[in-house]
């Protein structure tokens, strides 16, 4: 059975960015709905990484994915957001102020504003080509951490050297004997984690070759061995249970492709004074969007979200002006 949902915002996405956005919004009293491909509210940090530590949300030196995503919606719970899950936003009609969605499962949302903070969009993991690594998927081989007790006390081989491979190359330093193999001298990913990791191999807490290159994997119908090329040609052979490829994400838009907005390789093009598109009343926030000096970091997507806020609140109420209140001062008043 067909159903409609009307809201002042639409936000197209359920990760980080989305959620905080329900805050912003209702701080300025607009009702916000979420809809979202996954089953689940979280985006990548549910779906992909929900043991992933993340260092640079302000006030936690460590918080975990899934425990961000929990907190987020602890903080939202006031605003009382609806969530349409496991469904597709396919075509989007209509003008500013006046929008209508209409998702994979017929489901229509009728929004005065629309946001997309669809992450990468639908991603997919980055494989290498490595002989024989297909065969091995959920034998051994995996893209992602969904959990890391399930390798405690194994042997894991974790290959890439950006951002992920790092984290949790100091991650599971703590659970398992881990090898770190990077096909550069140098890392991609944030100079502290760098340094951690640098010192673990130091202390010889994790084995680390650098300028190697994992060629092929082996085993009875499970990978227990990790073939590794070195610079010179010389070939090493590593006992393992688990071989983790961490080489990113390749981003697919799917249907935001066809939806008239000004594009850039796979991201969508906004201004960034308050992150809306070229139509107006539609906005991008998170890893979906790009402008001159954009960074890709959930505190930046925070930060998107509250300006995407008092943007948005034209359309929401046109005949009012805006004053924004400290919530210091004023509190949290629900809708």
């Amino acid at each position: 059975m067909a159903t409609e949902i009307n809201t002042d915002i639409a936000i197209i996405g359920a990760g980080p960015a989305g959620l905080f956005a329900v805050f912003e919004a209702g701080l300025l009293k607009m009702s916000c709905h979420l809809i979202d491909a996954l089953p689940q509210v979280g985006g990548q940090l549910s779906e992909i990484y929900p043991q992933k530590p993340i260092y640079d949300i302000p006030g936690y030196p460590v918080i975990h994915a899934q425990e961000l995503t929990d907190r987020l919606i602890e903080q939202i719970e006031p605003f009382h957001p609806g969530f349409t899950l496991g469904e597709r936003v396919e075509q989007i009609s209509g003008i500013a102020g006046s929008w209508k969605l209409q998702t994979s499962e017929a489901t229509t949302i009728l929004a005065k504003v629309i946001v997309i903070a669809g992450g990468l969009g639908c991603f997919e993991p980055r494989k290498p080509e490595i002989d024989r690594l297909v065969e091995y998927e959920g034998k051994g081989v995996s893209y992602f951490i969904k959990n890391p007790e399930a390798y405690r006390g194994r042997r894991v081989v974790i290959a890439g050297g950006g951002d992920s491979a790092l984290d949790w190359t100091v991650f599971l330093a703590e659970l398992a004997e881990v090898t770190l193999v990077h096909r550069g001298s140098t890392f991609r990913g944030s100079p502290d984690m760098a340094d951690k990791v640098m010192q673990l191999a130091a202390d010889k807490r994790i084995n680390l070759l650098l300028q190697g290159r994992v060629t092929e994997l082996s085993g009875s119908g499970h990978v227990e061995k990790v073939n590794v090329v070195d610079a010179v040609g010389k070939t090493q052979e590593i006992s393992a249970d688990h071989f983790v490829p961490l080489f990113g994400l390749t981003p697919k838009l799917g249907p935001i492709a066809d939806w008239g907005l000004q594009m850039d390789q796979a991201a969508v093009s906004v201004s960034p004074v308050d992150f809306s598109t070229n139509k107006a009343g539609i906005y991008a926030i998170g890893d979906i969007n790009t402008y001159p000096g954009k960074l890709k970091l959930i505190l930046c997507a925070f930060h998107e979200a509250a300006l995407m806020a008092q943007s948005a609140f034209k359309y929401v109420y046109p005949n009012d002006h805006l004053t924004f209140k400290y919530t210091t001062v004023y509190g949290i008043q629900t809708l």
